[in-house]
């Protein structure tokens, strides 16, 4: 137990910050901090820092999963838009603002793949869809995220 609890002084910083900077709500990475450590308590295996943020990766998912379905009112969206981040240069707040502002859906699948540096078959897996479903998901994903950078002040679609 006190291996734990010398992790826990270790990675709780480490977690959090993962959760925080992604999500960008102190409460909710608050509570899925608390939930990555439960985890870790309740683990049968070997506990580590590595460990925990790909535990707390899974709670976000399964947060935004959950925010997901409870927000499920998906309209189609245009035919696919070049990523927005290829030949230009983002302000770095302005698209963290613009992220928080997408759908849950949405959200997750570029934080994944691009904050994340994900492969799009893990993403898949992660979001328990097929590769082809993920990628049609991230076209769509960065074709909103364009229309919300590209014209600030615009409800976002959800």
């Amino acid at each position: 137990m006190s291996d734990l609890l010398e992790l826990y002084d270790e990675a709780l910083p480490q977690v959090y910050g993962y959760l925080l900077s992604r999500c960008g709500e102190r409460a909710l990475a608050e509570d899925l901090t608390a939930e990555t450590f439960l985890a870790a308590v309740r683990a049968e295996a070997e506990v580590s820092v590595p460990w925990l943020i790909g535990v707390a990766r899974h709670k976000l998912v399964d947060h935004w999963r959950r925010q997901s379905r409870e927000e499920r009112s998906l309209a189609l969206v245009e035919p696919a838009i070049e990523p927005p981040w290829e030949d230009c240069v983002l302000d770095a707040v302005t698209a963290h603002e613009v992220l928080g502002r997408l759908g849950p859906h949405h959200r997750t699948a570029l934080t994944l793949r691009y904050l994340d540096g994900l492969p799009v078959p893990e993403v898949a897996r992660l979001l328990d869809r097929t590769l082809h479903a993920t990628e049609a998901l991230l076209v769509r994903a960065r074709a909103a995220f364009r229309r919300a950078y590209d014209t600030p002040g615009t409800e976002v679609e959800q």
